[in-house]
């Protein structure tokens, strides 16, 4: 029981000196954190007072700046008015009245004094005559010298080889959907892409003949709309009244191929002008021969190295 008591004890006094060596320390920082506390508190004042002393300094500096440039003014104006001074006995030597501004301040001199100004009575100025108004010059326009145009090149003749003739196949073909007497078509004619054209055939050529077959085109006509759709070129054919026949090109031929006229340069306008009427003006010459062969005033129409372009029936007939 002793035993249990000392050792109970023993621990109290441990924990007891413990808690000192604790409040030993705690004390210690609590006094370290009142003397940065008074630290910084002296620091501010210390700051303040800097402050303060430099303002002080600022508005010293103003105000001795302020003076010295009132001292400058006021040695300017002394200046200027010597100056003047100067200035008014010059003109008085030369004989010069000096006239007093109201408002403006005196300028003494000792030179001579000053009499008050007369009275000037102001005699009427004669006014100047007015110039007479010179008559103006007319002004020559220069003449620009003529720009010489460049000489426009001759016409060609009007004749079949202004006439874009070739050789097309029909790909495709079908009735136009709002006209019941005309065809339309998809011609291949050598180009990027096939020309659609409409044509007046449905009374005189079956459908079945239309398709895929070879056929002459007249490409260089200006597009035109035929009941909606525009169509880019013109199908040649042998005609009359009661029949027509669409001409064949030579056996070889394919899309693409250029029709000639044996005499007849071939040099196609790139679109025909309608006001000119060059088809209108060849066409009375167009027409087949009593071989078939169609021809422009009896010279034939051909694929070079390949044939001549023919119809099926019709000889002595009109080619449109």
């Amino acid at each position: 029981m002793l035993r249990k008591t000392a050792t109970t004890v023993g621990s109290a006094c441990k924990n007891y000196g413990l808690n000192c060596t604790k409040f030993a320390k705690n004390r210690r920082a609590m006094t370290d954190l009142q003397q940065i506390a008074s630290n910084n508190e002296r620091a501010e004042a210390l700051i303040n007072s800097i402050e303060a002393e430099i303002s002080g300094i600022q508005q010293q500096l103003v105000e001795r700046q302020k003076q010295e440039l009132i001292r400058e003014n006021a040695a300017l104006a002394k200046e200027v008015e010597a100056a003047l001074a100067q200035l008014v006995q010059l003109e008085l030597r030369n004989g010069k009245k000096q006239i007093p501004v109201p408002g403006s301040r005196g300028f003494c001199t000792s030179a001579a004094p000053v009499s008050p100004p007369a009275e000037v009575t102001s005699a009427p100025t004669p006014q100047a005559p007015k110039p007479t108004k010179e008559p103006k010059e007319k002004k020559i326009k220069e003449k620009k010298p003529a720009v010489e145009k460049p000489a426009a090149a001759p016409e060609a003749p009007v004749d079949v080889g202004r006439l874009d003739l070739r050789v097309g196949k029909i790909v495709e073909v079908g009735r136009h959907p709002d006209a019941d007497s005309l065809y339309l078509e998809k011609i291949d004619c050598g180009e990027a892409a096939p020309r659609t054209v409409v044509s007046g055939l449905v009374k005189f050529v079956p459908l079945e003949e239309m398709q895929n077959r070879l056929v002459v085109v007249m490409c260089n006509l200006k597009p035109a709309k035929m009941r909606g759709v525009t169509s880019e070129a013109m199908v040649m054919c042998a005609s009359t009244p009661d029949k027509v026949e669409v001409l064949s090109p030579p056996a070889g031929a394919v899309p693409g191929d250029l029709v000639h006229c044996e005499g007849y340069p071939r040099q196609p306008d790139a679109q025909l002008n309608p006001k000119k009427k060059i088809f209108e003006a060849c066409a009375p010459d167009l027409k087949t021969n009593a071989d078939l062969v169609a021809c422009y005033k009896g010279a034939a129409l051909h694929v070079p190295g390949k044939g001549n372009v023919v119809a099926q029936t019709l000889k002595n007939v009109n080619v449109k």
